[in-house]
């Protein structure tokens, strides 16, 4: 359940709600879509793409840069959520952050509601130069806004504005408002821009068959990751196996074989039970099924 506040920005383009949690979030009126639902931005983003991907951790054993890839830049709860929870666990590392948005509006509307909304008013200064610069430096972090459309950022590899990176924190419209993110094109685009040397997670607040389906088909390794209030689990994708304390397993496959939704989704869209060649084609993905 959420509570509408009142809508502001470009043609009341984004609303405050009240989540179930007691935490202010954003609304967006075009997708009807509530950014980080029922637990709230800070909550939700630690939980899903900082403890899911082991930021702190994994950031803190890398020589180099770590390097991250902020997919859906919003209303910058993901990517401060990153910068915090480095600086609380005194983590060294140099960290490069990287968001893509085709827009900044989310980030420009939270930014005038930064007191209510609470996560952002401590860093009004780097946001200001994030918008205003499309960089800013906030302790060890170097966090750069790409504003593009990121299928285009993917379209041929060698190509994007960033390093490759070590974790990408996955968070478009859903499949049903923003179809184009989600495809099997796409994510096999975005793992052929990957650097097989440096093993890289993918987080994602999706559970769905089809999600998972799809991450699979474009070469990824997909697990179950953590909860996320509303959600019992989300999906933890990777470019190794090993980085999945959960993989998907023979069980699993055994389900999307009799599931009427197991398709994956691609730009020519072909809803219902998976076929047998990518059926086959995750077979070889999955030990012992």
């Amino acid at each position: 359940m959420t509570s509408e506040q009142r809508p502001s920005g470009p043609a009341g383009a984004f609303t405050l709600v009240t989540v179930a949690s007691g935490a202010t979030s954003l609304r967006s009126n075009e997708h009807g879509e509530t950014f980080h639902p029922v637990i709230g931005p800070m909550a939700e983003a630690r939980a899903l793409h900082v403890a899911g991907s082991r930021i702190v951790g994994r950031a803190g054993e890398c020589a180099r840069p770590f390097v991250i890839w902020d997919v859906g830049l919003g209303a910058g709860a993901n990517a401060i959520a990153v910068v915090e929870a480095l600086a609380e666990a005194k983590c060294p590392a140099r960290v490069e952050l990287h968001s893509f948005d085709c827009t900044s509006e989310p980030l420009e509307f939270a930014r005038h509601h930064a007191a209510e909304l609470g996560y952002l008013a401590p860093w009004s200064e780097s946001v200001e130069s994030l918008l205003k610069h499309g960089r800013a430096a906030v302790g060890n972090v170097d966090w750069h806004f790409h504003r593009a459309d990121f299928r285009n950022v993917v379209r041929e590899p060698g190509t994007a504005p960033a390093p490759a990176p070590d974790a990408i924190l996955y968070d478009p419209y859903s499949p049903e408002s923003n179809p184009g993110m989600w495809t099997v094109e796409h994510f096999t685009r975005l793992h052929a821009c990957l650097d097989p040397a440096r093993p890289c997670t993918l987080t994602s607040y999706s559970r769905s068959t089809s999600v998972r389906v799809t991450l699979m088909l474009a070469g990824f390794f997909a697990g179950h990751g953590g909860a996320t209030g509303e959600k019992d689990e989300t999906t933890l994708a990777a470019t190794h196996r090993e980085l999945l304390a959960q993989p998907l397993d023979a069980a699993w496959l055994g389900r999307v074989s009799r599931s009427t939704r197991g398709a994956p989704l691609r730009e020519r869209p072909c809803p219902g039970r998976i076929s047998p060649a990518d059926l086959a084609a995750l077979q070889r993905m999955i030990p012992g099924s």
